[in-house]
């Protein structure tokens, strides 16, 4: 098959959709193995494709020869009618005209294994050149010339093609020879001829089987047809062109003998082939599969296959016993009341065996809980909850249990009874409420009462009698009476003291009863201390420094411990003769301005300021000034010791005066 363009032929990739046919380069198509054509033809494609990657494509038929009527190429490719068992070099003519290793010789076929003697002949070359001139040939290619050499020779003048030993297909299955004329000078006569020769198989190799040994697992219960597992097993030999290669599969044996498996004898898959499979009686099968080549017929050898039987939750999990009692004390959470055993005799560790316990009645809240002991299997019933005596002292639960997976037959589950006994215990009083809170003023008198906060002992049979005292008191601000669980203010109560959070004061009641031992409840009285108008503002910091030539305002914090409305708006004066060197105003809600008047020798000075809230609550309060000599910010102050620098003595003895009238 020629492709060319305007150009001529050009070299490309030619491929034929035929697996059976290839293609060379220049065009020429080989059959790959001989053709049963049985009186049909074969019709199939050949593609090319040219520089730019276009598909060129053409249709080849090939069809029977009839004997009859000889094609001309049956002459060039084989003139047994001249010299029966020889290949004759093709004649060139019209049309028939090749380049070298153009013209395709059918394959000779040389069995594997023979036994000589040697050399054997195989086929006579001959040349029609031969009537004309002596003609010496020879032969080239691998197993000639090229290794292995020697394995071909050909007698120079008879031209006889000659195998020297024996052949060995799975070693080499083809061999390519080209076979040389020359007449006496060495001028050549003839174009080199191709000779190809096919070594045919022969069953010398028994199959071998990948793994000596084969594990496979198939779930008890299985059905007949389901597939275990696949073995396998090679041959060396030929398996397309003959049947040495083919392997089929059997079962020799199997133990013990229940005939529960057989083999596909072409795939090799191992398959169920009856009811029955139950891991608790079998757990494993062994078999022993052989391997025969010429579709069974041939060489064999033999591998195991061992089957385990894998577990089914064919068995349900039975309580043992099925009855069980158990007692707790009031009040205990967490606590073991009883360990339920169950049996399975499905794969101990298996999700079929493991346990899955659960109250199916008799726990109507939720007291108990049970779970499985991963090690044991056992169901541990425990107390989820405080279980009171005075409400239930007695319990009957039915409890369940099934496996982790489904069972894969229909079978009644297994039931337990447990009778869980309360056994009553002294419990601590309970306050009512636990946490209590009350509103008071923080002005409340001393002795007056602050509340009353008692308790109730849930032993109401018992009839327990309650005493009373303070557990926590921070402050020491109260008491309480131990009969009746009054509350009392023994000192004054103060909403701003480091003891009150967020205006809220808290204190630990005990109630303690007298029974045996005596058992402690507690409670928590809150108090939200009311505020009262018991804090007069004042002004922060207390210190600060200020240069003597052109001073910057001073800027001071008004803080009151009290709240709204009993803080701002805030009202500032200067007392003591302080008006005198300087002023102060207010410069928002809650910052006080001061600004020196006059420049004063370095040295400090005490700024009396009198600060009033909107309650009309005030409070005169001493400043520190520092003044040095700088000018506008003071930065780097020298402090100098000595004590209200620019007030005279009638001016101090004013100030006493008037510190001795506020006391």
């Amino acid at each position: 098959v020629t492709f060319a363009d305007c150009a001529g032929p050009r070299h490309a990739a030619i491929l034929a959709d035929d697996s059976r046919f290839r293609v060379h380069a220049d065009g020429v198509v080989l059959a790959k193995q001989p053709l049963q054509l049985h009186g049909r033809e074969i019709t199939f494609s050949v593609h090319a494709w040219d520089a730019a990657g276009s598909k060129h494509s053409a249709r080849v038929t090939v069809g029977r020869r009839k004997r009859h009527h000889r094609h001309r190429h049956a002459r060039l490719l084989s003139l047994q009618d001249v010299v029966p068992g020889a290949l004759v070099f093709p004649k060139p003519g019209h049309g028939l005209r090749r380049q070298k290793r153009d013209w395709v010789i059918p394959p000779i076929n040389c069995p594997e294994n023979e036994r000589g003697p040697f050399p054997k002949n195989l086929v006579q070359i001959k040349s029609n050149k031969d009537k004309e001139t002596k003609v010496f040939y020879s032969i080239t290619g691998q197993g000639a010339d090229t290794p292995p050499v020697g394995v071909f020779i050909i007698e120079r003048e008879t031209g006889w093609l000659k195998v020297t030993k024996p052949l060995d297909r799975e070693e080499i299955s083809r061999y390519v020879l080209f076979s040389h004329a020359v007449s006496a000078n060495g001028q050549p006569v003839e174009d080199p001829m191709e000779i190809i020769i096919t070594v045919t198989d022969q069953n010398d190799n028994r199959p071998i089987f990948t793994k000596q040994v084969f594990i496979g697992y198939i779930e008890e219960g299985a059905k007949p047809g389901t597939s275990v597992m696949t073995v396998n097993a090679t041959d060396a030999d030929d398996g397309v062109n003959a049947d040495n290669g083919i392997v089929h599969y059997s079962i020799l044996s199997q133990e013990p003998p229940h005939q529960m498996f057989t083999i596909d004898p072409e795939k090799g898959v191992i398959s169920v082939i009856a009811t029955g499979l139950d891991r608790e009686s079998t757990p494993n099968y062994t078999l022993i599969i052989q391997a025969a080549d010429q579709e069974g017929k041939g060489l064999t050898n033999t591998a195991t296959a061992i089957i385990e039987v894998t577990d089914a939750n064919d068995n349900t999990p039975i309580f043992d016993p099925n009855m069980y009692e158990g007692t707790v004390e009031e009040n205990r959470v967490g606590v073991v009341v009883a360990r339920l055993t169950v049996r399975d005799a499905d794969g101990q560790g298996s999700p079929a065996w493991r346990a899955v316990y659960h109250i199916k009645s008799g726990d109507p809240n939720d007291d108990f809980s049970i779970t499985t002991d991963p090690k044991t299997n056992d169901g541990v019933l425990k107390t989820a909850k405080g279980l009171d005596y005075e409400l239930k002292n007695r319990y009957e639960l039915v409890v369940g249990v099934e496996n982790e997976v489904p069972l894969t037959v229909s079978l009644p589950t297994s039931t337990a009874s447990v009778l869980v006994i309360v056994r009553d215990m002294n419990e601590a009083p309970i306050f009512v409420p636990p946490v209590k809170r009350v509103e008071v003023s923080e002005d409340l008198p001393v002795g007056q009462e602050v509340t009353s906060y008692t308790a109730q002992d849930p032993d109401k049979q018992q009839r327990q009698k309650i005493t009373y005292r303070m557990g926590s008191d921070p402050a020491g601000w109260l008491a309480i009476d131990p009969e009746n669980g009054i509350v009392t203010a023994t000192q004054a109560l103060d909403r701003e003291s480091v003891h009150a959070l967020n205006s809220t004061y808290k204190a630990i009641v005990l109630a303690v009863d007298n029974g045996v031992p005596d058992a402690t409840g507690t409670g928590t009285l809150l108090l939200l201390l009311q505020d009262v108008n018991d804090n007069g503002p004042m002004p922060e910091p207390r210190f600060f420094d200020i240069c003597n030539h052109q001073p910057e305002e001073q800027m001071l914090t008004v803080v009151d411990k009290d709240l709204p409305p009993n803080t701002y708006p805030f009202q500032v004066a200067l007392e003591h003769g302080s008006g005198t060197n300087w002023t102060a105003r207010m410069a928002s809600q809650d910052q006080v301005a001061l600004k020196l008047l006059k420049e004063l020798e370095p040295g400090e000075y005490n700024v009396f300021l009198r600060l009033t809230d909107s309650q009309g609550k005030a409070q005169v309060t001493s400043v520190k000034a520092q003044v040095c000599e700088c000018e506008g910010a003071a930065k780097n102050c020298e402090r100098r010791a000595f004590v209200a620098g620019g007030l005279g003595v009638p001016a101090i003895l004013g100030i006493l005066g008037g510190i001795l009238a506020l006391l």
